[in-house]
């Protein structure tokens, strides 16, 4: 299994091989995309949020998301069970989120390092010049600009995020 350490050394190794620029932010442990976007100084929107999804396609097809949206927004099931063409979406139980991710919920990478686990980033997260979230680890995020981002993660761009509702 994948542990924490493993996924944060491996994105800066990936970061690193692909010669991207990249800030780490060391703050007190927190998961929680309000309270750490306080923390280091950044914009909601400017956050990257990360959410596992289960998807089922008719009954004896399950696929897991990735889901990577702005921080001031919340990913649409809607949206992914139309885009996938699913039957069911719902968050995956929390012992399968952490083991597809590598890293334990709050820390979980807008990167996937794992075959079983489909990338997906919102589109509105290419207006921000720079995407924050934390590097596998509750006390430490990561800085990286949105080109290198998509360049490097690859990540399946469309519109999967909608406004939070208070």
């Amino acid at each position: 299994m994948t542990t924490t350490e493993d996924s944060h050394g491996r994105l800066i190794s990936l970061l690193d091989q692909h010669g991207v620029k990249y800030r780490l932010l060391d703050h007190a442990p927190e998961g929680r995309t309000e309270v750490v976007s306080q923390m280091r100084g950044n914009h909601l929107q400017q956050a990257a949020k990360c959410i596992v999804l289960l998807v089922k396609l008719g009954r004896k097809v399950t696929r897991y998301v990735l889901a990577v949206v702005p921080g001031d927004t919340r990913v649409s099931k809607d949206a992914v069970k139309k885009l996938l063409n699913a039957t069911y979406v719902s968050f995956a139980p929390t012992d399968v989120a952490e083991r597809l991710a590598g890293s334990v919920t709050g820390t979980i990478l807008p990167f996937s390092f794992n075959s079983e686990l489909e990338l997906i980033a919102d589109r509105s997260l290419l207006q921000n010049e720079e995407l924050y979230f934390n590097a596998a680890r509750l006390d430490c995020s990561m800085v990286l600009k949105t080109n290198d981002y998509v360049r490097v993660a690859r990540p399946r761009l469309e519109g999967i995020a909608e406004t939070r509702v208070a």
